[in-house]
């Protein structure tokens, strides 16, 4: 049974970082800080774009912004404090400090999962049932929905940093993390979590990544199967080209939770494991606005539109 936070003598927490790369943390700072400055700008210019262009304030632009704004607050839970490891032969952090981050980063994580689901339904909806499409998929809709993966991730996540929250932590202070992450602290806990454990592997290794990309494989299934029927190669390609960067980031991103939170054995690579990690906080987010902008021509137009009236501002 768990005993009551007030019992807990444990008043800060010590993040270890990323031991294993020591020699080369001086120029993980740098890389990371660019990193991390690409990945608030990236975002931060997709955001600025779609309030500023009508044609892109549409179901699909709604879902992507949200999304980068998600890439901000996700990174920024984390990164600061990460590049601060990076400096720091000691990185220490408050103990509500600690499951404030913890659970904020997971929080914003959960979303993005479930953002990346709707933007798959909102895909198939365009192009299975383009008829339907601007009833079924409407503003307010769509900001429900939006609104929905919010609040469903927000109940999933506090539930569980609620009842880390109750644990006393009364031993060893040092989290084997780059962040306060629910595992590492679990273990430092002294009282059992053998059911917070288990509902930890449930929630997100089944209910958050394996049923949202089961979801996203099954939309694709019919997306594919529709795109196939199109007589035409020309609008097969334009069909198609509408969903390349979804799944081009969906791959990446599951790619990494999958090795992280469901293969077998996860703690027989724990220094890979943890590479990936600071990967998927770090990289993901950066490359995701480069991806979803590129190739899209209506971005691309926008930027134009956006220039010429700058432009004739000035003038």
């Amino acid at each position: 049974m768990m005993e009551p936070r007030n019992m807990s003598t444990v008043t800060e927490f010590i993040l270890l970082g990323i031991p294993f790369l020591y020699d080369f943390h001086r120029v993980f700072f740098v890389v990371g800080l660019f990193m991390y400055l690409v990945t608030i700008l990236g975002n931060g210019f997709i955001l600025i774009i779609v309030a500023m262009e009508p044609r892109l304030q549409t179901p699909m632009y709604i879902f992507l912004s949200n999304l980068a704004f998600l890439e901000i607050c996700y990174t920024s839970t984390v990164v600061p404090k990460l590049l601060q490891t990076f400096i720091e032969t000691k990185t220490t952090i408050c103990f509500h400090c600690c499951l404030t981050q913890g659970f904020f980063h997971f929080c914003f994580g959960t979303t993005e999962l479930f953002i990346l689901t709707a933007m798959a339904f909102d895909r198939y909806l365009a192009i299975c049932k383009p008829l339907q499409y601007p009833i079924m998929m409407s503003k307010q809709v769509c900001l429900h929905m939006s609104l929905a993966t919010w609040y469903a991730a927000f109940v999933i996540i506090f539930f569980h940093y609620f009842m880390v929250w109750r644990l006393p932590f009364c031993g060893s202070n040092v989290v084997d993390s780059f962040f306060c992450d629910i595992g590492p602290l679990l273990s430092l806990a002294c009282a059992d979590t053998h059911f917070i454990e288990s509902l930890r592997l449930f929630t997100v290794a089944f209910v958050i990544v394996i049923m949202t990309l089961l979801l996203m494989i099954l939309s694709y299934v019919f997306i594919i199967a529709t795109i196939l029927r199109i007589p035409s190669a020309v609008g097969r390609k334009k069909a198609f080209s509408t969903c390349t960067s979804h799944l081009v980031v969906v791959s990446i991103l599951y790619g990494a939770l999958v090795f992280m939170y469901v293969r077998p054995n996860v703690q027989s690579s724990d220094h890979l494991t943890r590479t990936v990690a600071v990967l998927n906080t770090t990289l993901t987010p950066m490359l995701n606005p480069f991806i979803y902008t590129i190739r899209n021509a209506e971005v691309k137009k926008a930027i134009q539109n956006a220039m010429r009236k700058k432009k004739g501002t000035l003038n």
